[in-house]
């Protein structure tokens, strides 16, 4: 039974979900929920219960000190609520997790339950996969969805894809059999830069997010962070010849295949943002002009560059294999650098 006691009644609120794991490269998906609940000071109003759907084994749970007590932080997914003020007031639910180790149908279910008592209007899940993309150049973000109509109206893929998926495509599919407007949004992280985290895969998911739901979104020093992230990477590829042949080459491919973009619709997106970002009545509550709290977006890049493969991926995948690499930590693996369209 779903308790919601001391939550206030919402206006038009959407669910913004993302999990930790197969569906989260670089952490770009749960990097961004994660920034929204630190700009916007959400509330926790509700966790699952932790014993219900995952494995111990695989996510353990952790110990720290609380003024010399001995605490436990289990792995689970957890609720909030923000409050975005200006012109048009609206509310979001973000859910924050871990991709569940079993019983997924109930955990879908639970999630759609606290969507419809609250009274959600749409469900957005973002997500990141590793991809054919070089990391100088924007990151490409599909938006999918099930629904015909929900595509037409708002300018997204209706998802064609057919094979192994995450609780990104099972709880976008859960929303469609209940009737709940359901969209997925997919970063492409670079395939051979995939340690997390990655500030610039973040930055576009939240771009992409603002033009969906038509909201400001405080971004801090985000930029700044993907920035550096990127001259980080730069530096790191300029001291291997391999690596710099094999951007080179990307880069090539990128160019070429977004000519069309370099007109009409992509320009008329930025120039809204732009708009949107110097509209004083779009202020977007607490937190619209801080920087970015916390310093979880980390700049070191220490870490190096994965070798570029002897074989391109297969341009045809659509989705991460469903045995992703050991050394991914449960990531979508090299050879997925489709949007996965669940």
């Amino acid at each position: 039974m779903i308790e919601l006691e001391g939550v206030p009644e919402l206006i038009d609120p959407v669910m913004v979900a993302a999990f930790e794991g197969w569906n989260d490269a670089g952490d770009a998906a749960s990097g961004a929920v994660a920034h929204l609940d630190r700009e916007w000071k959400g509330e926790v109003f509700a966790a699952l219960d932790a014993e219900d759907y995952y494995d111990f084994q695989v996510n353990r749970p952790t110990v720290w000190l609380d003024n010399g007590v001995r605490k436990i932080t289990w792995p689970t997914t957890r609720l909030s609520v923000v409050r975005i003020g200006g012109a048009k007031p609206r509310d979001l639910v973000l859910v924050r997790g871990i991709e569940p180790s079993m019983r997924w149908r109930s955990f879908c279910n639970e999630l759609l339950g606290f969507a419809h008592e609250l009274g959600v209007e749409m469900v957005v899940v973002l997500g990141a996969l590793l991809g054919d993309t070089p990391h100088t150049r924007p990151v490409p973000v599909s938006g999918v969805t099930s629904d015909a109509d929900l595509a037409r109206t708002m300018d997204l893929e209706e998802t064609k894809y057919e094979g192994p998926t995450g609780i990104v495509g099972v709880l976008q599919e859960a929303c469609t059999h209940a009737g709940v407007p359901a969209v997925s949004l997919w970063a492409a992280v670079p395939h051979y830069v995939s340690q997390p985290p990655n500030p610039k895969a973040t930055l576009a998911l939240l771009n992409r997010l603002e033009d969906l739901i038509d909201i400001r979104i405080p971004l801090g020093e985000l930029p700044e962070d993907a920035r550096a992230w990127q001259l980080g990477v730069d530096q790191l590829a300029a001291e291997d010849s391999e690596v710099a042949e094999y951007v080179q080459t990307l880069e090539e491919a990128r160019d070429t295949a977004d000519l069309p973009e370099a007109s009409g619709d992509a320009i008329a997106r930025e120039f809204e943002r732009y708009l949107r970002r110097r509209d004083p009545s779009a202020e977007a509550g607490p937190g619209a002009g801080a920087g970015a709290g916390d310093g979880s977006y980390l700049r070191d890049t220490s870490s190096g560059l994965t070798r570029p493969p002897k074989r391109k991926p297969d341009s045809s995948a659509e989705e991460p294999p469903a045995a992703p690499p050991e050394d991914q930590g449960g990531e979508p693996g090299e050879d997925s650098p489709g949007p996965p369209q669940a």
